[in-house]
């Protein structure tokens, strides 16, 4: 039988603050007994049990278990609820054949209390420092600190409930009674402030005194609200000059009502003893002005250095608690070794690149002395620190000493992406235990692991890590492009093209969707274009510049978060996005494609661009663009199908079959011959579907195959090609040619990067050239997920794992073994369920050519999988089964493809060696 492990609501990641007053409801199942097969649900009982009255029972005939309606009344702002759920299915006993059918046990009571959903509900005000800065036009904010004395009234009796819903203009940490208030770090998060403000609820319970003083106090630093952001200098305070912070503490007594300590003009404030904390230039902290007292005492505390704070006005912006999870401290990690350069520094190794900051657990220095850490991602080929990457960062983070022991200090209010740090003014090998008294402290939006996949190479195992480590490093609050110079953007291309692997590995629907909720309120600024980047802060180098596989994300990444979670509200959320870029967005020609003159990014960052031109791609843009937009022509009439638009639908499937006849004419010949001749084009030309006959995709097959073996099995791609171009040779029956390439570790190449020791991807494919030399280019980024979309091929051809319905309740197994691989297993956290592919090739003896071919499959309750396997390079499939949910094992007989394929070589540069 089905046990119910998990209740969620929403895409919230606790329950606790949820900006909806009727949150849908999902459950998770875990693994059934080997003896059950094909569980199905057939129906579901809620129990809905609020802070009065009795519980409520709705039964509901529904095969559903992921967002299933809110069955009770709607919530009202603060009020909580406790549900748990049971669930009647049938299923077969694979011992005795007989069919069952019963109810499950009750899952475990799953609290949900919304937020504050009106702007009413705030009593509370924003507020800063009573006077701006005189001149800060070139200087960054220094933080401030705010603090309330208060005492509940002595006849308040004992707490029932503690809330505190808070926010910042900037980024904050709370406390109360000296004891911090949560984990989050860099909180509220970055959001297009503009629009959307982001604020957080905390259960402070455990932390208010009924009896004498209380003291909730906060620290503000400047963050992305008004800190530079951008490269080429970059600009300061984008959103506001002011720190701010608006919080509202609620204390519900058992009998006494509600006692609230809103920020107003009663407050106090004082500058912090971090002199400055920037994202980029790191933080600077000064010891001596600190006060250890000036968030614990209560009422008695007079310090006539403090000030009263002023007003500021509401926001304008739409407050909001967050689905995603905070960024927080996920795993910590000591140095590897310590080592001095050739000039005499020292420097720490953490043998991992990552994002975050150092915590030292013990620092003692004489009064006014100053250690610096300044970060980086590599060594230079001199062996010195490697800065020149960082650009206009400098990522250096400085404490000033007071003479007193510094215990377990680390920046606040800053992050940096580095695996070396620098230590200027203190030799941490003083220390007797120098490994655990500095430690990195690994920082990103705290999202859970979904999907795993190992298989026989290493290699392609630690690309596979690195992936993982820089999806990490660039998923803090929201998905940027690199995490250590002077840019850490939201970038729309680099997220569109990783989309598909990013939901696979970990759960960022929630985290995604908001996200796409500013691309969409951006993109509404900028007359149907969405910004290159959102948050957008570059409208003043690049205002509203349309560009295709950019902009397009406002269709793909909604149809890829629906994909994974099966959530149609995304969809339909977005669904005026996606219409405005394609009716008024995108800039076409006289024939509705692409406008020519306007020109494209394209296959950014191919690898035959020079350094400083990484634009110039062998592919045009234009075809790039155009393609496309075929494709998300196509995607939208099945998007608004699934939205019960018919008309719609069928409007925008007509649309796709004209551009689609027109990228014919204008690119590929009846031959099959397209513009180019690249291996982006065709990779393109073959996924998107954009060849009408069988001696089309013949040709575009056998020039593709050329293509790769003339590279000698190289990347020749870029930004658009290299998430399609495996999947392409696999699609045409070049699979062998696919495995080829993925293993070839020749510059440029996925395992280049492994060669020269990378942990994680490289933006550029010779970031480090392969004479050690860190390359020329003024984008040289050592931590960049876009070209780890790769992994998505892990994932799907060589694990063979892919969903064919939405949120996973259909599946396609069809694992494709080839290479020199001989094992390989992924797995998957789907809404339902555990999903499981595991695959093996056994050899009889000496004889190669006979394999058996071992293949294990979990399929999750309330779910079926599609198991198909083509045994041999004729694609005759052996194995093609439709199976329900349960454990599965085959054993079939395999042939392997013809092994390793051979390159093509010019025969005057290598005469004797030409290859067929």
């Amino acid at each position: 039988m089905a046990e119910i492990i998990a209740l969620r609501f929403e895409q919230h990641h606790s329950g606790l603050g949820v900006q909806c007053s009727s949150p849908r409801i999902s459950w998770t199942f875990s693994a059934v007994d080997e003896s059950i097969h094909d569980w199905q649900q057939s129906q579901y009982e809620i129990c809905v049990r609020r802070e009065t009255g009795l519980p409520e029972y709705f039964v509901i005939r529904s095969p559903d278990s992921s967002l299933v309606p809110w069955p009770s009344r709607p919530l009202q702002s603060r009020e909580q609820a406790q549900v748990r759920v049971r669930v009647c299915g049938s299923w077969m006993d694979r011992k005795t054949r007989r069919a069952h059918s019963d109810w499950s046990a009750w899952s475990s009571w799953a609290p949900v209390e919304c937020s504050l959903l009106s702007s009413q509900d705030w009593i509370a005000v924003p507020i800063s420092n009573p006077s701006a800065p005189l001149s800060h036009e070139d200087e960054p904010l220094r933080p401030l600190l705010f603090r309330k004395a208060f005492e509940l009234p002595a006849t308040f009796g004992p707490v029932q409930r503690a809330r505190l819903y808070i926010t910042a203009f900037g980024v904050y940490r709370a406390y109360l009674n000296g004891c911090r208030i949560g984990n989050h770090e860099m909180s509220p998060g970055w959001t297009s402030y503009r629009h959307r403000l982001a604020y957080q609820v905390f259960d402070v319970n455990s932390l208010i005194a009924t009896e004498g003083s209380n003291v909730l106090s906060v620290e503000v630093a400047e963050g992305w609200y008004a800190g530079r952001l951008g490269f080429d200098g970059g600009k300061r305070h984008i959103y506001g000059d002011r720190l701010a912070v608006m919080a509202q503490l609620e204390v519900d007594g058992l009998a006494a009502g509600r006692f609230t300590v809103a920020s107003d003009i009663s407050w106090k404030c004082h500058p912090s003893p971090i002199v400055n904390s920037e994202i980029y230039n790191g933080e600077t902290y000064d010891a001596r002005a600190e006060r250890d007292d000036w968030n614990q005492y209560g009422p008695s505390y007079v310090d006539p250095d403090w000030e009263t704070v002023s007003i500021l006005d509401f926001p304008r912006s739409r407050l909001h608690t967050p689905n995603a999870p905070p960024a927080r401290i996920t795993e910590t990690l000591a140095p590897q070794k310590i080592f001095t350069t050739p000039s005499g520094r020292i420097i720490l190794d953490f043998g991992q690149n990552l994002v975050g900051k150092l915590l030292v657990r013990s620092l003692t220095l004489p009064v006014n002395a100053t250690v610096s850490f300044i970060h980086a991602e590599v060594i230079e080929d001199d062996g010195e620190l490697g800065t020149r990457p960082l650009r206009g960062a400098k990522c250096v983070d400085t404490v000033i000493s007071s003479g007193q022991p510094l215990i377990d200090w680390s920046p606040k209010f800053t992050f940096h992406g580095f695996r070396f740090v620098q230590v200027d003014g203190w030799d941490p090998r003083m220390e007797k235990s120098w490994k655990s008294n500095i430690q990195a402290l690994v920082i990103h939006t705290d999202f859970k692991r979904t999907g795993q996949f190992e298989c026989s190479n290493m290699a392609i195992n630690q690309l596979h890590h690195n992936a993982c480590w820089s999806m990490r490093g660039n998923f803090l609050s929201i998905p940027t492009d690199c995490p250590q110079r002077d840019e850490r953007l939201g970038w729309t291309g680099d997220i569109q093209v990783f989309g598909p692997s990013a939901t696979f590995l970990y759960d960022v629907v929630g985290m995604l969707s908001e996200w796409m909720e500013d691309v969409a309120y951006e993109q509404s600024d900028n007359n149907g274009v969405p910004p290159l980047v959102v948050p957008n802060i570059l409208d003043h180098v690049w205002p509203s510049i349309p560009q295709a596989l950019w902009g397009d994300v406002v269709i793909i990444l909604p149809w890829v978060l629906y994909m994974s979670s099966g959530d149609r509200d995304i969809l339909y959320r977005q669904y005026p996005s996606m219409t405005s870029w394609l009716d008024q967005g995108v800039r076409r020609g006289k024939d509705g494609l692409w406008d020519p003159e306007i020109w494209q990014l394209g296959d950014w960052l191919d690898p035959q661009a020079p350094p400083d031109e990484p634009g110039d791609c062998r592919t045009n843009g234009t075809l790039v663009a155009d393609a496309y937009l075929v494709y998300v022509t196509s995607l939208m009439a099945k998007i608004a199908l699934i939205l019960e638009r018919e008309m719609e639908s069928t409007h925008y499937s007509s649309k796709a079959q004209r551009l689609r006849a027109l990228f014919q004419d204008k690119y590929i010949t009846s031959s099959g011959l397209i513009v180019g001749d690249s291996q982006t084009a065709y990779s393109l030309a073959i996924v998107f579907g954009l060849l009408s006959t069988q001696l089309q995709l013949d040709t575009a097959r056998r020039q593709l195959s050329a293509r790769v073996r003339m590279a000698k099995f190289r990347v020749s791609t870029g930004f658009a090609g290299t998430p399609v171009v495996l999947k392409a040779l696999s699609e045409t029956d070049n699979l062998s040619l696919a495995y080829r390439m993925l293993l070839e570790d020749g510059c440029p190449s996925w395992l280049y990067p492994i060669t020269m020791g990378a942990t994680t991807v490289w933006e550029r494919w010779d970031s480090m050239l392969p004479n050690g030399y860190i390359n020329p280019g003024q984008m040289t980024s050592f931590n960049h997920y876009a070209l780890g979309s790769v992994v998505n091929w892990l994932h799907e051809t060589v694990g063979g794992l892919r969903a064919l319905d939405a949120g996973w309740k259909t599946a396609l197994v069809s694992p494709q073994p080839g290479g020199s691989l001989t094992y390989a297993a992924v797995s998957y956290e789907s809404v339902y369920g555990h999903w499981s592919c595991q695959w093996k090739l056994l050899r009889d003896g000496d004889r190669d050519e006979v394999v058996t071919l071992c293949l294990d499959l979990i399929v999750p309750p309330n779910c079926r999988a599609v198991v198909r396997v083509q045994t041999d390079e004729d694609g005759f499939s052996k194995l093609e089964e439709s199976v329900g949910s349960g454990k599965y094992h085959w054993e079939i007989s395999f042939f392997p493809w013809s092994w390793p394929p051979q390159a093509t070589a010019p025969f005057i540069t290598n005469p004797g060696k030409h290859m067929d």
